[in-house]
């Protein structure tokens, strides 16, 4: 039985605005190394979202390389990894003439067949195609096929399967390719993975929404998802990135699994537990699989608090995370107050004052009928809505003086 280490959406160099995040991605990536050791893991298939740029720093195409070779464990594991949308397929791809003498295949463009031959790691390459791998690990008398499916845009993906500007011709082609590959080399004489980073749902289901972090997949056709019935029959594990929730998507036949990021990269994400996916799998079977809970990196949090101690206190209890602090307030903040608060967390990302009505009035909105009104009015019908009180009268007086420049102007 082999075992298979899933993990997705590293997003390396990726900052939480101003802050970097790239020493917590340090610790986390060593943290899934020390999993893979403790578990015996085989194989790694790493889904897509390597980077979070095209053109990543210097720093985080140093961590990448570094954590790779670490996790090879001296070349004796390999680690198949696809790019996702934030990656330059380019980029991710000219590493890998030198990346497999270590047993690591980088793989981010469709017409690009990796080579067979044995390795010098004992890690042999049985048969390869446009979007498939079989490879032949020393340990083991079956060979793990692997359907490689990482994010295309709509050109790439229109030189590849043709043209097709529909959403249903978009998920016939894509599945009509993976069931010809499958039909081709997937028997159940060996492990047959598939490694993805598309949006997949159940068909018929609620689609999972993406995180505030994530640039929304768009593929061929404007379809924003593909169905799970779109993987071939004899796959035995599907292995998604581009969601950063550890969730699966949908059981047609196998597992379809998306394995999450390993930090939360949004404050959507704040109350996520980041895992990694350990499989059990051998051929002809179906597969376990076991999420195991990452613990590196600072925890996110959205707080809302209406007096300063409480804020101070809590803030004082939980100095290693991010925060999104909201300040419930009669009016604005206090200069005085947010120097206090500011002063007092090394990881407030924002704070936001959320302004109380002090006079128990319902906050007025902007209406249709209100457009008809003066600039003086609306601006005071606007001021009442976001701010819950009216404008004082140096505020209006500003504004008058603006309103008049424009007209004199």
């Amino acid at each position: 039985m082999i075992k298979i280490l899933h993990t997705a959406d590293w997003h390396l160099g990726k900052r939480l605005q101003e802050f970097s995040r790239l020493e917590e991605q340090k610790l986390v990536l060593e943290e899934i190394q020390q999993i893979a050791d403790r578990e015996n893991v085989d194989l790694i298939l790493l889904a897509g979202d390597i980077f979070d740029t095209f053109n990543p720093s210097h720093e985080a195409v140093e961590l990448l390389y570094k954590s790779l070779r670490r996790l090879t464990n001296g070349g004796k594991r390999p680690i198949i990894a696809i790019s996702g949308n934030h990656d330059s397929t380019q980029f991710v791809e000219a590493p890998d003439p030198l990346a497999r003498e270590m047993g690591i295949f980088f793989y981010g463009k469709y017409d690009t067949i990796i080579p067979t031959g044995k390795l010098d790691n004992g890690i042999e390459i049985t048969q390869a195609s446009e979007g498939f791998v079989e490879m032949k690990l020393p340990q083991f008398d079956f060979p793990v096929r692997v359907i490689l499916a990482p994010y295309a845009n709509e050109v790439s993906m229109k030189t590849y399967l043709g043209e097709g500007d529909r959403e249903e011709e978009f998920r016939y082609l894509m599945g009509a390719n993976w069931k010809k590959i499958a039909d081709q080399y997937c028997d159940d004489q060996g492990v047959n993975l598939f490694a993805g980073h598309f949006f997949f749902m159940k068909e018929g289901s609620t689609p999972e929404a993406e995180p505030e972090s994530e640039r929304p997949i768009l593929h061929v056709g404007g379809t924003q998802a593909l169905f799970t019935r779109n993987i071939p029959a004899q796959i035995q594990y599907a292995a998604l990135g581009h969601l950063h929730r550890y969730h699966s998507v949908g059981h047609e036949h196998c597992p379809v699994v998306y394995s999450s990021s390993p930090l939360a990269y949004s404050f959507s994400e704040a109350d996520q537990q980041k895992q990694v996916v350990i499989i059990e799998a051998e051929p002809g079977k179906p597969i376990t699989y076991t999420p195991l809970g990452l613990k590196e990196g600072r925890p996110l949090y959205r707080k809302a608090f209406d007096n300063l101690s409480d804020t101070l206190a809590w803030l004082e209890e939980n100095p290693y995370c991010f925060v999104e602090l909201t300040y419930i307030t009669e009016s604005s903040i206090e200069a005085a107050t947010r120097k206090a608060i500011m002063k007092a967390h090394d990881g407030i990302v924002n704070l936001i004052p959320q302004i109380k009505n002090p006079l128990g009035v319902e906050n007025q909105s902007l209406k249709v009928e209100d457009l008809g009104k003066d600039m003086e009015s609306l601006f005071k019908l606007f001021y009442q809505s976001d701010k819950g009180q009216e404008p004082n009268e140096e505020l209006l007086t500003i504004f008058k003086e603006v309103i008049s420049q424009n007209e004199q102007a």
